[in-house]
């Protein structure tokens, strides 16, 4: 088996290459289990309310929703930059890791990539129906009309924000799909069907696994994973500025374009854990998704976490150091000891304390732990991002404007919409498309039997 010299076997279990693949495509060629159309029938119906508290907000119009003068931005806002940040860990985990040739990546970049998709998708929709009119959505794109040249405004930030996400969206569809060809390939050529024959072949672009196939399928992957790179910085970076060009008491500052990086990245990788952890529960996946991949996982965790902590800490410090009554009042008044110290100090203990455990090789060693405190970790991010929306937006400098805000049933319906439209999406990519890479799986896999055709171990490997 392939060795590492600091993870040690990648793959369990002396398996063979035809193994590997049997293993990995037995989810897509067995017979559909009940659970999976027990769990699709949640989804759709929390999707289905979804779709109903949409239809309310475009048929009567935002005042369905809990926002005001002051919070114009509520929870549509708040849940658009948390789908982005669980969207940024699975190009991040897999472009990062790619380029820095960590070879443990391979079982799990397939369900980062599809978690990735799926999610930026969940985000498009509400900066599309905050808009009000999401019918004319169009005019965000400069084009000749009858009413003369339409031109965007380069200098808003919400207009960064369309350029930058829909970037982002291409890019990692594009490096996800053609990354799966390889797989498509061999799913076309073990299926007993004609129609996932002729479906698999189709969407496998008639791949041979010839050489020249492999060097041009590599290169592809280098080059979309470097334009992937620079994105996955500054998406989240130009997500910020939303907040920190404004002139408000605790948005404007410099340390929110890697605070929000960061933290996407944060909370991407702990819907990772999640993820390949039910994969592993569900589909017996152990040999290939192993302990040392997730404590591997839960290391980088317990590294940004620290990060978060920092950066908690930091604008606690600035805003003292500052000597801004309208800062000490945000940060020391209104957030930590205030009307929102409850969503504080939820947000500081999930994301700053409780990864903390993971220091613990026991704590790692359990997976039903580690499940737990990957949830807890993407609630704090979220309350994270509801202490930077709501807290600012309740308060502002004339307190004639103040107001609180709380969602209505509309606003919690569209969420719960978008959460049944991940699970349901990732309930798809279980069933239909390989949850592990099975031609990058097998690149790690070297076999030391000599009868069975497969290349010895090379002792440096």
């Amino acid at each position: 088996m392939f060795n590492s010299a600091v993870r040690g076997k990648l793959i369990d279990g002396d398996k063979s290459y035809s193994q590997i693949s049997k293993e990995i495509l037995a989810p897509i060629h067995a017979k559909t289990p009940l659970w999976w159309y027990a769990a699709m029938l949640v989804s759709l119906g929390m999707f289905g309310f979804g779709l109903y508290c949409k239809y309310i907000t475009i048929s009567t119009g935002i005042g369905t929703w809990g926002v005001n003068n002051s919070v114009a931005w509520g929870w549509a806002i708040i849940n658009f930059v948390w789908w982005i940040g669980i969207g940024h860990a699975g190009t991040a985990f897999s472009i990062f890791l790619l380029i820095l040739r960590q070879k443990w990546r391979t079982a799990i970049n397939r369900a980062a990539e599809a978690m990735t998709v799926v999610a930026v998708f969940c985000a498009s929709l509400f900066p599309l129906l905050h808009m009000g009119r999401p019918w004319l959505f169009f005019f965000i794109f400069p084009y000749p009309n009858t009413r003369g040249p339409l031109w965007v405004n380069f200098n808003s930030p919400l207009f960064w924000d369309f350029v930058a996400i829909s970037a982002y969206l291409l890019i990692s569809a594009s490096f996800w799909y053609f990354g799966m060809v390889p797989d498509f390939a061999t799913i076309r050529d073990t299926a007993k069907s004609k129609i996932k024959k002729a479906v698999y072949g189709f969407f496998a672009f008639g791949w041979t696994g010839s050489s020249r196939e492999w060097l041009r399928f590599e290169g592809l992957s280098f080059v979309l994973g470097g334009i992937a790179a620079v994105l996955v910085v500054s998406v989240h970076s130009i997500v910020s500025t939303d907040f920190a060009v404004s002139v408000q008491a605790g948005w404007h500052t410099t340390i929110f374009p890697p605070y929000f990086v960061i933290g996407a990245i944060f909370s991407g990788f702990a819907m990772v854990l999640t993820l390949v952890i039910t994969m592993r529960g569900l589909y017996n996946m152990n040999d290939f998704i192993t302990d040392r991949h997730v404590d591997a996982v839960c290391r980088i965790l317990i590294f940004i976490s620290l990060i978060m902590g920092t950066a908690y800490m930091t604008e606690i410090f600035i805003a003292w150091y500052s000597a801004s009554e309208y800062e000490t009042y945000m940060f020391f008044k209104n957030r930590l000891f205030g009307d929102y110290a409850f969503q504080f100090w939820a947000m500081f203990t999930a994301n700053a304390v409780i990864p903390q455990l993971f220091w613990f090789k026991a704590v790692r060693k359990r997976m039903w732990i580690v499940f737990i405190i990957s949830i807890i970790i993407n609630i704090g991010m979220w309350f994270e991002r509801f202490n930077i929306v709501v807290t600012t937006l309740s308060r502002d400098y004339l307190p004639a404007a103040w107001a609180n805000y709380s969602p209505t049933y509309v606003e919690i319906g569209f969420f719960v919409g978008t959460l049944g439209m991940f699970l349901a999406g990732v309930l798809l990519f279980f069933r239909y498309i390989p949850m592990i890479a099975i031609s990058e799986l097998k690149s790690v896999a070297k076999f030391d039997k000599p009868n069975n055709g497969q290349l010895k171990a090379k002792s440096h490997e």
